[in-house]
């Protein structure tokens, strides 16, 4: 039986061994799904946070068969895994957020942010 691949667009962004994370979190979501393209990086000044470290920023574009919740656990299954604790200190090791799937967008304020826009245009 042929599953149908969905259209995805995923976030990924770090403030902490941004470069590396953000490598680490690549390598991860390449072994997941399918006709990945991604972004160029870009970096962004902290918005609500109690860290100073800028944000290394991406996007990628690419196809699954997994179902939106589906998707979603491994997502954070993969921030786990990577190191990602919800702490006090502001400390984000990896960032992976679904922004659309098959055209439903989902975290509606992050569209809105400049570095969404700009990396938005590469996909």
């Amino acid at each position: 039986m042929n599953q149908k691949e969905h259209q995805i667009i995923i976030s990924l962004a770090s403030n902490e061994n941004q470069k590396r994370n953000m490598e680490a979190a690549r390598e991860q979501l390449s072994l997941l799904l399918n006709d990945l393209r991604f972004t160029t990086e870009h970096w962004t000044e902290p918005v609500h946070s109690l860290r100073k470290e800028p944000y290394l920023n991406q996007l990628c574009q690419g196809t699954t068969a997994f179902g939106v919740n589906l998707l979603n656990e491994v997502l954070k299954e993969i921030e786990k895994r990577l190191g990602r604790t919800h702490n006090e200190e502001g400390i984000v090791t990896i960032d992976l957020d679904l922004m659309s799937y098959d055209g439903l967008r989902y975290h509606l304020r992050d569209w809105d942010r400049d570095y969404i826009k700009n990396l938005i245009s590469e996909l």
